[in-house]
C-alpha cells in the first residue's frame, strides 16, 4: 500500500489568504466580479496568471469563471507552469501523493504520471515543487469551481514546445481532463510599453504562433506547447481578460502583464471530397519527390496544398513486391504537415532500423502510402476482453502504453491480423510485452487515419 505524502502549501498567507474561510470569501468575491457571458462550449485549455491574488486574482477569475459549469465533470487537471526557483532540465513532476491547500489536499493522479514514464524529458523532483508558486496559486481557484479532482502538476524548465505538446497529447483525454497553463506576461515594464507588448503577445497566441520568448511570458514554453496541441485538435482561442498590475493593485512605473484565455472546441467544417483528393495528391507527390531526390533520381514536381503548412502527423509506408519495406511516422502533430511528411518519407526509405536503406534499383517497384492521422483519443477499458469487444477492425489505429513500453499499429495492420485478440497480442509483442500480458494500468488509445496510396514509378 502506497504511503501518503503531502506537499505543504508554500505561499498560503502571502500570495493568497491562508485560512480556508477567508480564502473562500476572497474567491467568491473575485468570481462574482467577473462580468463575461457564459461560453458556448466547455473549455479544454485554460491560460491564467500566477501572481498574488491582489495583483492577478481578478484576471485569473475571468478564466476560472468559465469553468463553473464543469463542476463534477472534470476528473483530472493537468497543470503546467514555469519553474521559478530551481533549474529544471526537461519537465519535473512531484513524487508526493497530494498537494495541500487551505481548502484541503488535492490528490496527485499517479496513473497520469505513469503514462509519461517512457518520456525521457519527464523526471521527478520534489525540490522543484517545494517553493514553486506558479502551480500552487491555481489550486484554490480549481477547488472552488470544480469540486473534487485529481491533479498532475508539472514544472516546465529546459524543454521544447514540441515536448510539451507530446506530453499533452499523451494525457489529452476527453471532457474529464482539463489542461491549465500558468503564466504571466511581460515583467517590470512601464505601463504603456507593457500594454503594447502584451497586446502583441496575445495576438501571437490567438494565431497559434508558438515562437514565444520568455520576455513575453515566463511560461512561454508550456504555453507554446499548448498552442501546438490546441491547434492540432482544432480548438479555437478566446481572450477573456488582458490587464496588468497597473490596472489592479500596483503602480504604473513597473508592471507585470496578465491574461486569461480559453481554448474551446471549434465547429470545423467537413472537408470536401475534392479537398481530400488535392491533399492526398500533394502528400504522395511530396513523399515520392523527397525519396527520389535523395536517391539522385528525377521525379515530377510535387503538388502543393495549403494544409501542408498546418500542424499535422503522418506515417509514410513503403511496400515492395507485396511486402513491407519501411514505415515511420508521428502520432502527434507538433510541426507543419509538410515538414512531418518529408522527414518521415526519408526516414521510411533510409532509416527504418528493420531494413537496409532503400536503393535506386528498388525504387521503380516501390509503392508509397501516406496515412494522415487524426488525434489519438483515450480508449479506457477494464480488461482485454472489453478491448476486443470495442475495437473496430479495419478502422482503429491503436497505441498501447505500459510503464515505458509503447507501440502502435496503424489500421492497415488489421488486413494481416483481422481478429482483435491476435491484433492486440501482436501489438503487445511489438511493445516488448508477452502476448497474453494485461495490467490494470495498461493504457490504450485509438485513432483513425486517411490513407493515400501512390502508384509505382
Amino acid at each position: 500500500m502506497e504511503t501518503s505524502t503531502l506537499r505543504p502549501a508554500a505561499v498560503a498567507g502571502r500570495f493568497y489568504p491562508g485560512q480556508a474561510e477567508a480564502l473562500r470569501a476572497t474567491l467568491d468575491e473575485l468570481l462574482a466580479g467577473v462580468r463575461t457571458q457564459p461560453l458556448p462550449r466547455a473549455p479544454k485549455v485554460l491560460v491564467v496568471p500566477h501572481a498574488g491574488y491582489i495583483y492577478s486574482g481578478a484576471v485569473a477569475a475571468s478564466g476560472y469563471a468559465s469553468l463553473q459549469r464543469l463542476a463534477g465533470r472534470v476528473q483530472r487537471v493537468i497543470l503546467l507552469g514555469p519553474a521559478h526557483r530551481v533549474a529544471v532540465q526537461g519537465i519535473a513532476a512531484p513524487s508526493v501523493t497530494a498537494f495541500d491547500s487551505p481548502l484541503g489536499p488535492v490528490p496527485i493522479d499517479r496513473a497520469a504520471l505513469a503514462a509519461l514514464a517512457d518520456l525521457p524529458f519527464v523526471g521527478v523532483s520534489d525540490a522543484v515543487h517545494e517553493q514553486e508558486h506558479a502551480l500552487e496559486v491555481q489550486l484554490p481557484f480549481l477547488q472552488q469551481v470544480l469540486g473534487p479532482f485529481k491533479l498532475l502538476p508539472l514544472a516546465v524548465g529546459r524543454a521544447s514546445p514540441q515536448q510539451v505538446a507530446q506530453l499533452l497529447e499523451r494525457l489529452w483525454g476527453g471532457e474529464e481532463t482539463l489542461i491549465v497553463i500558468s503564466t504571466d506576461l511581460s515583467h517590470y515594464l512601464p505601463y504603456a510599453e507593457a500594454r503594447a507588448k502584451d497586446q502583441g503577445t496575445i495576438e501571437q497566441v490567438l494565431r497559434f504562433d508558438p515562437t514565444l520568448t520568455h520576455d513575453q511570458a515566463c511560461g512561454a514554453t508550456p504555453l507554446a506547447g499548448a498552442l501546438l496541441a490546441a491547434r492540432a485538435h482544432g480548438l479555437q482561442p478566446r481572450l477573456l481578460d488582458l490587464r496588468n498590475s497597473g490596472d489592479t493593485a500596483g503602480d504604473k512605473s513597473r508592471v507585470v502583464g496578465y491574461a486569461a484565455l480559453v481554448f474551446e472546441p471549434g465547429a470545423a467544417a467537413p472537408a470536401q471530397a475534392e479537398d481530400l483528393q488535392g491533399l492526398g495528391r500533394a502528400l504522395l507527390t511530396q513523399a515520392r519527390h523527397q525519396i527520389a531526390s535523395a536517391l539522385g533520381l528525377e521525379s515530377p514536381a510535387p503538388a502543393d496544398h495549403p494544409l501542408l503548412d498546418k500542424p499535422g502527423a503522418v506515417f509514410v509506408t513503403l511496400n515492395r513486391q507485396g511486402r513491407l519495406r519501411g514505415c515511420i511516422g508521428s502520432l502527434v502533430a507538433t510541426r507543419p504537415l509538410g515538414e512531418d511528411l518529408r522527414q518521415h518519407a526519408l526516414n521510411a526509405a533510409f532509416k527504418d532500423p528493420r531494413f537496409p536503406p532503400l536503393s535506386a534499383a528498388e525504387w521503380p517497384d516501390t509503392e508509397v502510402e501516406v496515412s494522415l492521422l487524426a488525434p489519438p483519443e483515450p480508449f479506457p477499458v477494464a480488461s482485454e476482453a472489453e478491448a476486443c469487444a470495442q475495437l473496430r477492425p479495419g478502422k482503429d489505429g491503436v497505441i498501447l502504453s505500459w510503464q515505458g513500453h509503447r507501440a502502435t499499429f496503424l489500421p492497415q495492420v488489421w488486413e494481416q491480423l483481422p481478429e482483435p485478440r491476435a491484433f492486440l497480442a501482436a501489438l503487445k509483442r511489438k511493445a516488448g510485452l508477452a502476448p497474453d500480458f494485461w495490467a490494470e494500468d495498461l493504457q490504450l488509445q485509438r485513432y483513425r487515419v486517411r490513407k493515400f496510396v501512390a502508384a509505382k514509378s
